[in-house]
C-alpha cells in the first residue's frame, strides 16, 4: 500500500485584527514542549507562519488523527500568544512581512523582492510514495491533466487586503508570479527531469531545487511525488480527502488500472484551465482530461472518480473520496464558506469559522 504524507502551512494572525503577527518562533517553542510533536513542526517562509510535516501515513484514519492532534496543539499554543491559526490567504495585511531568519529564506526574499510583500498565503503539499524516480516522472506526466480539478476542489483563499479578490484561489494567482509555477512540462524520463531542474537553478528566483514551484514535482529529499496545487484547507477532513485523492491517482497510474485513456492536453490549455479553476473553483468550466473538452467542474470531478475508482476501492478509500467530493459540491469549498461568513458577519464571523475548524 502506498504511503503518503501531508505538509500543512498555517499563518498566525492577531485574534482581533486578523493581521499576521511574527510570533512563529514563540509558538514553535510552545509546540516543541510536546516530545511527540516536536519532530513534525517547523518554521516556514515567514515569521508569522508555521508548518506541520506529518509522519509517514498509511490510512485515512491515521492521517485525520495526526492532523487533528496537531491543529488542536497549534490552537492551544497560539492562544497563549494571543493569535489565531489561519488557513488560506490572509484577509487583512498592512505593513511589511518578515522572512524567517535563515540564510535560505533571506536569499529567497532578496531574489523575489517586492513579491515578498504579497506572499502571505498558505498551501498544503501532499507526498505520495513512489518506487523510483523513473516511475515518479511517469506519474507526473499522467496526472498533470487532473491538476485543474484538484485546484478547484481545494480553493480556499478568496480574500486579499480586506477585499474579495473575485477568485476562489487567490494563492494560485500570487504563485503565478514566481519564476516557475503551475503545471510542469511533460518529461521524457527521470534523467530529462533532473537535467531540466539543474538548468533552472540559478535562473530568476530559483536558488535551488526546492524553489521550483510547479504544482507537481519529485521530492529532492524523499522517494515521493509531491502535489503542490492545493490551498490550505479549513477542515482537517478536507485536507485528508485531497491526500487520499492524490494517493489513489498515483496508485492507479503505477498499477496501470486507471479507468480510461487520457487526452493529450497541451501546456497552454492546462495553464488556462488552472487559471479558470483559481477564479471560479467548483463553479468553473474545466478541461476534462479524458475528453479534452470543456465541462463543468462536477462532470470533471465525476470523471476523476471514474478514473481512480478501482485504485481507491483497493485502498479502502472509495467511499470516503466519493462522499467527500459530494460534500464539497453540496456545501461549498472553503472559499465559498469564507465568503458567506464574511458577508453575514464580517471579520468576526470569518474568525469564528476558522476557529471552529
Amino acid at each position: 500500500m502506498e504511503t503518503f504524507g501531508i505538509e500543512e502551512e498555517a499563518m498566525l494572525v492577531d485574534s482581533d485584527t486578523l493581521e499576521p503577527r511574527p510570533v512563529a518562533e514563540t509558538v514553535l517553542r510552545i509546540l516543541r514542549r510536546d516530545a511527540e510533536l516536536r519532530p513534525f513542526v517547523t518554521r516556514e517562509y515567514l515569521r508569522s507562519q508555521v508548518e506541520y510535516c506529518s509522519p509517514v501515513l498509511r490510512s485515512a484514519q491515521e492521517a485525520h488523527a495526526q492532523l487533528t492532534r496537531h491543529r488542536r496543539a497549534l490552537d492551544d499554543a497560539a492562544s497563549e500568544v494571543g493569535v489565531t491559526r489561519w488557513h488560506g490567504a490572509v484577509p487583512f495585511v498592512h505593513g511589511e512581512p518578515q522572512a524567517s531568519p535563515t540564510p535560505r529564506y533571506t536569499e529567497i526574499a532578496s531574489e523575489y523582492r517586492g513579491l515578498v510583500r504579497e506572499h502571505q498565503i498558505n498551501a498544503i503539499h501532499v507526498h505520495v510514495g513512489i518506487p523510483s524516480r523513473e516511475v515518479g516522472v511517469q506519474v507526473m506526466n499522467a496526472v498533470r491533466g487532473w491538476t485543474p480539478v484538484l485546484l478547484a476542489l481545494s480553493a480556499n483563499s478568496p480574500h486579499w487586503r480586506g477585499q474579495d479578490s473575485g477568485f476562489d484561489s487567490w494563492r494560485t494567482i500570487q504563485m503565478r508570479r514566481w519564476t516557475t509555477h503551475d503545471c510542469p512540462p511533460a518529461f521524457a524520463d527521470a534523467d530529462d527531469y533532473q537535467r531540466r531542474i539543474e538548468r533552472l537553478v540559478g535562473v530568476g528566483g530559483t536558488i535551488d531545487a526546492g524553489t521550483v514551484a510547479w504544482n507537481l514535482r519529485l521530492s529532492a529529499n524523499h522517494p515521493t511525488i509531491e502535489f503542490r496545487v492545493f490551498d490550505a484547507q479549513l477542515e482537517a477532513r478536507e485536507t485528508v480527502l485531497l491526500a487520499l485523492i492524490c494517493r489513489a491517482l498515483v496508485t492507479a497510474t503505477v498499477a496501470g488500472d486507471a479507468g480510461g485513456a487520457l487526452a493529450d492536453l497541451p501546456p497552454e490549455l492546462l495553464e488556462a484551465s488552472l487559471w479558470q479553476a483559481a477564479r471560479d473553483g467548483i463553479d468553473a468550466r474545466l478541461l476534462d482530461p479524458v475528453t479534452g473538452e470543456l465541462s463543468g467542474a462536477r462532470a470533471v470531478a465525476d470523471a476523476l472518480l471514474a478514473h481512480l475508482g478501482p485504485a481507491a476501492e483497493a485502498l479502502g478509500d472509495g467511499d470516503e473520496i466519493r462522499s467527500g467530493i459530494d460534500r464539497l459540491f453540496r456545501h461549498g469549498t472553503g472559499a465559498a464558506r469564507q465568503r458567506q461568513r464574511h458577508l453575514e458577519g464580517g471579520p468576526h464571523a470569518l474568525r469564528a469559522l476558522h476557529e471552529a475548524c
